[in-house]
């Protein structure tokens, strides 16, 4: 195996942030590339590094890919999952893996390994954060910046479940997620985790810093007054069958003017639906059409629930507004972010593709489309959640 100093070309693949001397590490490589691993390892130097985070094609041959990068990467841990995209050093981008390296002088983080989302045990959950974060606090007391992140299995139906219970212990620290993806085939994620994959399975992520992190959550969505109600369901597996007391997605379809047997992944993503939640609304996002006219959602539905058609506003736009608020006191060394895959499909349907990622690039966002996102208590849908993180602040 070549030595990671001596590989060739590797000069073809450099940290975004190396211009102007980030604090973060980033480093991307074609999927299929058979070096992959000695190439990330090249560019992020993980000798001093805390934590690896890898968003990864699913077209990854990952018997090959993670024990070379377990290896390569050492002695950084290693953990990501396999995403609906990837969000890389120009935006969008598909066929690549991602990686995110944090330095041990501004880093320290725990993981914590769920290998079984279908019997969560909430106390040990608990616990198990508080002692992650008593340690973090511990080892580094002057550090006073806090978040958790957490990657999913997203076809799990568990996220719901999973991020209210891991709200039990997460105190005052905010929390963001995505779920994984694999593309548009919904066939099957995979969680990575000291060399392992898993599926049925999250990896949690505690992170102290002593650098400021801000976490957010943001979507284009606005609600309208065309209001449905869920009259037939089967929670456990997030299906609809009965809208106003008719198939689902044939009422639906009539509340757009659409055909139902016309609908797709393109009509989801123009016209979701949302939930009220205290004075805030979510997304419920449609995945897509059951052979029998049922309707897959990717979140949390149930019977009695009543939804909005919600209507977009202009998404370059807001996602410009946005991401210039994360700037207000000075930018961001990085932000990592959890996109919807359904917002790419938007983006793609109305040609936006190349604005979305110029503003993305522009802003250092780097990341994944999932196929849903976390933020606290809440799994959600359509939406953009994350962490900035900028320099330390002087002394």
């Amino acid at each position: 195996m070549s030595r990671i100093g001596d590989l060739p070309g590797a000069d073809t693949i450099r940290p975004a942030n190396d211009r102007d001397g980030g604090i973060l590490r980033t480093a991307f490589v074609d999927c299929h590339a058979p070096d992959a691993a000695l190439r990330l390892a090249n560019t992020l130097r993980p000798a001093d590094l805390a934590m690896v985070i890898l968003f990864v094609s699913p077209a990854t041959d990952l018997d090959r890919f993670l024990p070379d990068a377990t290896s390569a990467l050492a002695p950084a841990r290693v953990v990501g999952c396999t995403t609906a995209g990837e969000i890389g050093q120009s935006g969008y981008t598909e066929g690549q893996i991602v990686a995110i390296g944090l330095p041990d002088a501004h880093f320290a983080a725990a993981t914590m390994l769920i290998d079984d989302l279908t019997t969560l045990h909430p106390q040990d959950l608990t616990a198990a954060m508080i002692r992650n974060r008593n340690a973090l606090a511990s080892t580094h007391p002057d550090w006073s910046s806090e978040c958790a992140f957490l990657l999913v299995d997203g076809l799990s139906t568990r996220e719901d479940a999973l991020a209210s219970e891991l709200a039990l212990g997460l105190g005052p620290v905010p929390l963001f997620g995505g779920s994984a993806g694999d593309g548009e085939t919904f066939g099957t994620t995979w969680i990575l985790h000291d060399g392992q994959r898993h599926t049925n399975a999250a990896v949690l992520i505690q992170m102290r810093s002593d650098c400021p992190i801000r976490v957010f959550k943001t979507d284009h969505l606005q609600p309208t007054d065309r209001r449905m109600v869920v009259t037939g369901a089967d929670p456990a597996r997030r299906l609809v069958h009965e809208i106003n007391a008719e198939p689902a997605a044939r009422e639906y379809a009539r509340l757009l003017g659409k055909d139902p047997e016309h609908l797709s992944t393109f009509t989801f993503a123009a016209h979701p639906v949302v939930v009220r939640i205290g004075d805030q609304t979510h997304v419920r996002a449609i995945q897509r059409v059951a052979e029998n006219g049922d309707l897959v959602f990717f979140s949390a539905i149930d019977e009695g629930v009543v939804l909005r058609l919600a209507e977009p506003e202009d998404m370059v736009a807001h996602l410009d507004r946005e991401l210039r608020a994360l700037s207000d006191d000075g930018p961001p060394d990085m932000i990592l972010a959890c996109d919807c895959l359904l917002r790419r499909v938007e983006a793609e349907q109305k040609q936006l593709t190349g604005d979305i990622s110029r503003l993305l690039s522009r802003h250092r966002a780097v990341g994944f489309s999932t196929y849903g996102e976390q933020v606290n208590s809440m799994h959600v849908n359509q939406t953009l959640t994350g962490m900035a993180i900028y320099p330390p602040k002087t002394r």
